[in-house]
């Protein structure tokens, strides 16, 4: 498996290890490193690793490898360093969900996500060491199942108030404005700035481009307050060694889980209102149809990144003793039943050779 170039390694360390030791430091000159080779080269490399599919202009991976990778991204350096690079409009795609709905996602050319991805190379580094340990989603070395046990734990520990509040829409509603704000309290350079907005732009006025390369990152930059104010609820509700809230987030799926105990309950209202708030200033809708508070110590299932939490017997420890039960939800394995049953059947009747040849010993063999 190739691995990332030294180079940009080294690059993106000096960048983190500078934004860890000094928090408040903005961070200038580093257009340079965005339209340098070795640093758009990784970004291709990681563009064609992903695949996808292609965008308005119909270019493809093989298109461009026929007429020379390297004369390609030259051009592109180019365009980057003289500003007069323009992202192309993005291909709409809609992918269909359950209930007739769809999900609109907009695919950049391959030249923009290679962009987005030297951008993306350069400014990463900066905001990991800005982002806190609820925050899970599209994060370097984080993944779906972390956050899932740290609910998991959470549940363990008698936190069983559970606040689900639903953004509506968030990834279309992001006030543009607002990102490029929080952008530039750690970036001063100007030319960044120009190319985040030409970026964003690109997608339309309002909103992030879902599919891009680099809105995951602008994503968790744009709830990043929001996480820093459970954060600071996190402390300020904790009773010694015991946590009356926390919170997991991944992207914009967000759970606040309250202690259940008589004299923490108070908190969950709160916490829910102060979370309001900071959602209201970014103007952010909650969806109330889909928003609910959870009492999963009375036996209320919980759903959370298409896994179902469930407080049960535990019979093995003995009567009257609970457990966290995390199973898939009931409609992901029924769908996935269902394209399995498909898959069964389709090849039931397909001839696929003799048994194989199964060894007992030195020169022995059974069919």
């Amino acid at each position: 498996m190739t691995k990332t170039s030294i180079g940009v390694q080294e690059l993106r360390k000096r960048i983190g290890d500078k934004a860890k030791t000094e928090p408040e430091h903005r961070f200038w000159g580093l257009y340079t490193h965005v339209w340098k080779l070795d640093v758009l080269r990784e970004a291709y490399r990681l563009a064609k690793q992903n695949n996808g599919a292609s965008g308005v202009d119909g270019e493809t991976f093989a298109k461009i490898e026929a007429q020379g990778v390297e004369k390609y991204l030259q051009t592109l350096s180019q365009e980057l360093r003289e500003r007069s690079y323009r992202p192309l409009p993005c291909r709409q795609v809609d992918i269909p969900r359950e209930g007739g709905k769809v999900r609109g996602l907009k695919i950049p050319a391959i030249r923009d996500r290679v962009a987005q991805g030297a951008l993306r190379l350069v400014l990463e580094p900066i905001f990991e060491a800005d982002f806190q340990p609820g925050s899970y989603g599209y994060r370097p070395t984080r993944t779906a199942h972390q956050a899932l046990e740290r609910v998991r734990e959470g549940l363990s520990k008698n936190l069983h108030v559970v606040i689900d509040l639903d953004l509506k829409s968030y990834f279309d509603t992001v006030r543009q404005d607002v990102l490029l704000s929080k952008l530039a309290q750690r970036i001063a350079d100007d030319e960044v700035m120009w190319l985040c907005k030409q970026i964003l732009r690109s997608g339309g006025k309002r909103g992030l481009p879902q599919g891009s390369v680099i809105g995951p990152l602008f994503a968790n930059v744009f709830l990043n307050g929001v996480d820093q104010m459970l954060e600071r609820a996190q402390e300020a509700t904790r009773n010694g060694p015991y946590e009356n809230a926390r919170y997991t987030r991944f992207a914009d799926d967000l759970v606040v889980q309250v202690s259940g105990h008589p004299r923490a309950r108070n908190w969950a209202a709160k916490v829910e209102r102060r979370l309001r708030e900071e959602l209201a200033k970014l103007d952010l809708e909650v969806n109330e149809d889909k928003s609910r508070t959870v009492e999963y110590g009375k036996g209320e299932p919980y759903d959370f990144l298409g896994y179902t939490f469930r407080w049960v017997d535990n019979y093995r420890r003995g009567p009257g003793e609970k457990m966290v039960l995390c199973r898939p939800q009931k409609k992901r394995r029924t769908r996935f039943l269902r394209s399995l049953t498909e898959v069964l059947r389709k090849v039931r009747h397909v001839c696929q050779g003799p048994p194989p040849l199964i060894g007992l010993g030195p020169g022995e063999v059974i069919r």
